[in-house]
This record gives structure tokens, C-alpha cells and sequence, in this order.
């Protein structure tokens, strides 16, 4: 007897329908077999199926039973098949009646008691399952209980929770009624978008906090040199306080990046907080940008609508950082192999860190720097010229005085920062309401020509710059967007020349102070 039903298969981070058909023949040696490229994990599901079936009271049979996942070409993995082949089995036994299996893709893993395991990427096979219900009859997606809040985040299709086996038998048999799990998107975004720090915890660096205003409102990529102890780490944990709250679609998003790689709070189905991803500097070119055979994404897409943090920049592989350079400028990341290319998203606000030098005392009043040269020159010379280029904000974080440390009163909030922000934000949107730009640090050639326009006093002083520096045409253009951004913050529609000198002054490594 032949049953069929649907089920959905991780590639990256988007989910793949695929069909699962179970011929369960009659008069022939006992064996199960399965077909269609599955990985090593589907493999095994034949003991845990067995096994399950069992221990759930149903009749493993003791013929030869012949699955087929299709398309036979794509890749299968996870063990997220264990539930539609059991079901798909016990229908083609004839345990139980198989007339609603087509009404409803199905998910899962199981236990060997029979209880459901959570579903890797749960919230992409409800949104491919949403947008397949308009092409192809399907009510909705049976899923394990633990992983159908993160699921019902979609709202255009019926999600079914389900504890055991042998609850997805009753229900398909018409046994037992399963509601459908409710959506509680808001209900989420209360409890947990809010933030366990604040930059009134940082004391002093009030002129730091004002360089990263500007990159948290235009969304500048940022980099801080500064000695060992003086607040880098502090402020850049502290930048997605000050970043605009995510917003539904941008929540789905990143949340499906996190859902892929199982990486998603227990109790927390949906992010509701910006990322803050902070690898350590062993980290390999594969583990940064993504990789793996089939294609699955790294830390610049976990920061996806975040900040990714550099700490000590310099002490990454110079191969992993040049990584970056396309990320930094597309806002999303390309990964070809041999079968195979897939694009994951990666736009997020880069925040690095570096110390003046190898001892990280170089500049330092109190401390005096050991360091020769040679040590300096090779030490800078880790981060490529084209990588700094694309940092649009570089800012000295200095040693912090006594006085300040000591000091009372609290600095400027992440609220008071947030506010302004905001209404930096608010210009934005409505300047690019017309076409897909979301900040000033995305603006192209043609739209700093339109939107940036200077007084004559601020245009002398820019060509002065480019003249005295050397800046580069993309160094050039990256201080007229940090300088559109000031002169919002400002609420000022002509860039005048303090919004360019602001500007030129966050370009700390173009004017040589620590060559």
C-alpha cells in the first residue's frame, strides 16, 4: 500500500518542499529502504522509527517498506523526516486512515518513547509553507509542541502542535481535535525587547558616545582605537540600546537565521532585541561569511540587522577580515560551491576595536609604551587600507580620567541617545521614501550627489581635506554620508562646516595620528 504526504527540508535557511512517498509491499523479505539522498541523520531514522512505533503501541510491519523523498535530487538533511516516515508507514499499513495526510506538511523528529523533539528552522518551513498554500491546497503545518510558538509567528497558516506519535495519529485519524497554536507576536515583543545595558553605565568618553550616535543614526560602520581599559568593549555592547526597535518583519528576518541553526533562546521563539555578535579573533573564514558543503550561514548573518563586534581587529587572520569587504558594501553574502549558491542576508552595523599598538600604550599619558617601530608597522599593517575604507566613523576612545571614573552624576542614557537616533532615522526614511534606501550609510553615488548638498564654506573645507589627506573617492563620499547624518542629528537640510569638519574628524587613521 502507498501513502504520500509533504514535508519540508532545510537548505540554508530557507525550507524546500519535499514529498515523502512509503510503499509498504507485502510478501517480500523484511527490510526498509531508503531513497533520495538523505544525509546520514534520515539514514538513522529507520531505528528510531522503528523503535518509536513500538513503543507507541502500533505494529512495526514485518514487510519491505520503500521511502522515497523527492525531489530525488536535492539534499536531505536533519532528523526532522522521523515523523512524516513514521506517519507515512503507519498509513501505509493501514493503521490509520490516511485521507487528511495531504491536507497538512508535517515535521518532526521523534524520541525512541515516541515524544517529539523541537524542529530546526521551524519559523522558515511555516513561511515556506504560508507562501506554498497559494499555489497548492494546504491547511497546515503538524509540528513538535516545543517548536510551534516559534512557527505561529506566521500567521497565514494553521499550525498544529503535537507532543507524541501517537497524538499526530489521533489527529490525522480524526481522533482527537488540536487546536491550532495562536500567534503571540506582540506578546513576545513585550517581554523581551528590552535591554540589559545602558550607556549611563559608560563613565566619561562623552565624545565617543556622540561619534557612535552618529554611526547607530546612519548606520556608519565604526571603529575604535584606543589603550587597553578605556571603554571600547562597553560602548560597542551598548550600541544596539540606541539602535530603532526591530520591527515585525525585520524580527522574522533574523529570527529564521537563528531558528536555522538551532541557535534560538528555550522560551523565546522570536528575537526581539537587535543582535550583538562578538566572535573571537580565531575564528575561521568559514565560521565569519558561512560555508559547510551545504551552504549554511556565519556570524555576519547572525548580525543580520544588528552589530557585529571586532574586538583587537588586529589580531584577526588578515585572509578572514578581507572577508568582509563584500558583505560591507552588498548587505548580504554569496557562498558558491561546486552544486550550489546561495545568498544570506548580512546587513549589520560593524563596530571594531583596536589597541594603538602591541602593548596597547601607545598615546597613553600614564604608561609608557614599549613598543618599537617595526612592532607599530606590522601591528597596523594586519588591517588592509581597502578595510579601513569601508569603516565610515574612525574615533579615539582615550583613558579615562580619575575625576570621571569618580564622578557622581551619570552620563549620557541610552534613552536620551535612542531619541536622537530616532528623529535622525525619521529624516531618513522620508528622503528615500521613494526608493529601498534605509539609511544614510546605504545612500549610492547618485543619491549623495542629490542629498548632500553643501554651503560654500563646508565645500572648501571638504576639498581642503581631500586635498591635505589624500582621501580616497570612497573615503570621500563616506564623509559626505557621515556628514548628511550630523547635519539630521542637527535637523538641518544644508550640510554646513561643522557637520564636514565632525565628519572629517571621525576619519582618525586617514589623518595619520597613529601611522
Amino acid at each position: 500500500m502507498l501513502a504520500r504526504l509533504q514535508t519540508f527540508s532545510l537548505f540554508g535557511i530557507d525550507a524546500v518542499p519535499v514529498d515523502v512517498e512509503v510503499d509498504v509491499s507485502g510478501g517480500a523479505l523484511p527490510a526498509t529502504v531508503l531513497v533520495g539522498m538523505p544525509d546520514a541523520a534520515i539514514r538513522e531514522s529507520t531505528h528510531r522509527v522503528a523503535r518509536a512505533m513500538v513503543n507507541s503501541g502500533f505494529t512495526r510491519p514485518n514487510d519491505r517498506i520503500v521511502v522515497n523523498l523527492a525531489p530525488a535530487e536535492l539534499p536531505k538533511q536533519a532528523a526532522t523526516f522521523d515523523l512524516p516516515i513514521t506517519l507515512g508507514i503507519l498509513a501505509g499499513s493501514g493503521q490509520f486512515s490516511s485521507e487528511r495526510l495531504h491536507d497538512y506538511a508535517v515535521v518532526g523528529e521523534l524520541s525512541l518513547e515516541g515524544s517529539t523533539r523541537p524542529a530546526r528552522g521551524a519559523l522558515s518551513i511555516a513561511m515556506a509553507a504560508a507562501h506554498q498554500r497559494r499555489d497548492r491546497p494546504l491547511k497546515g503545518v503538524v509540528v513538535p509542541a516545543a517548536s510551534a510558538t516559534e512557527a505561529a509567528v506566521v500567521e497565514d497558516i494553521e499550525i498544529i502542535p503535537v507532543g507524541s506519535l501517537t497524538e499526530a495519529v489521533q489527529f490525522f485519524a480524526g481522533d482527537l481535535v488540536i487546536p491550532p497554536a495562536p500567534p503571540r507576536v506582540a506578546e513576545w515583543f513585550d517581554r523581551f525587547a528590552s535591554y540589559d545595558v545602558d550607556f549611563a553605565d559608560v563613565r566619561g568618553q562623552e565624545a565617543a558616545k556622540r561619534a557612535v550616535c552618529v554611526a547607530a543614526a546612519g548606520m556608519h560602520n565604526c571603529l575604535m582605537v584606543g589603550p587597553p581599559g578605556g571603554g571600547k568593549t562597553m560602548l560597542a555592547k551598548r550600541v544596539p540600546t540606541i539602535l530603532p526597535q526591530l520591527t515585525s518583519a525585520e524580527s522574522i528576518e533574523t529570527t529564521r537565521i537563528y531558528s536555522a541553526l538551532g541557535l534560538l533562546h528555550p522560551g523565546q521563539p522570536l528575537l526581539a532585541t537587535r543582535p550583538f555578535r562578538a566572535p573571537h579573533h580565531t575564528i575561521s573564514e568559514a565560521g565569519l561569511v558561512g560555508g559547510r558543503s551545504i551552504p549554511m550561514p556565519g556570524e555576519i548573518s547572525l548580525a543580520h540587522n544588528g552589530v557585529l563586534f571586532l574586538d583587537e581587529l588586529p589580531e584577526f587572520n588578515r585572509r578572514t577580515l578581507e572577508v568582509l569587504r563584500q558583505p560591507l558594501e552588498d548587505g548580504a553574502v554569496t557562498i558558491s560551491r561546486a552544486k550550489t549558491t546561495t545568498r544570506f542576508p548580512a546587513d549589520f552595523m560593524l563596530v571594531a576595536a583596536l589597541n594603538p599598538c602591541p602593548c596597547g600604550y601607545r598615546g597613553d599619558p600614564r604608561r609608557q609604551c614599549q613598543c618599537t617601530a617595526p612592532q607599530i608597522e606590522r601591528y597596523m599593517s594586519k588591517v588592509s587600507g581597502p578595510l579601513v575604507d569601508r569603516i565610515d566613523i574612525h574615533l579615539e576612545v582615550p583613558a579615562v580620567p580619575f575625576r570621571e571614573l569618580s564622578a557622581r552624576r551619570p552620563g549620557t542614557s541610552s534613552t536620551e541617545m535612542r531619541e536622537a537616533v530616532l528623529a535622525a532615522r525619521l529624516r531618513q526614511a522620508e528622503r528615500f521614501k521613494e526608493c529601498g534606501t534605509r539609511s544614510n550609510a546605504r545612500m549610492t553615488s547618485r543619491q549623495i550627489r542629490e542629498h548632500c548638498r553643501l554651503d560654500p564654506a563646508a565645500a572648501e573645507l571638504l576639498r581642503a581635506a581631500v586635498s591635505d589627506l589624500g582621501l580616497s573617492a570612497r573615503a570621500h563620499d563616506k564623509v559626505l554620508r557621515v556628514a548628511r547624518t550630523v547635519a539630521d542629528l542637527d535637523a538641518a537640510d544644508t550640510i554646513g562646516c561643522a557637520h564636514v569638519s565632525e565628519a572629517i574628524n571621525y576619519r582618525l587613521l586617514d589623518r595619520g595620528l597613529w601611522q
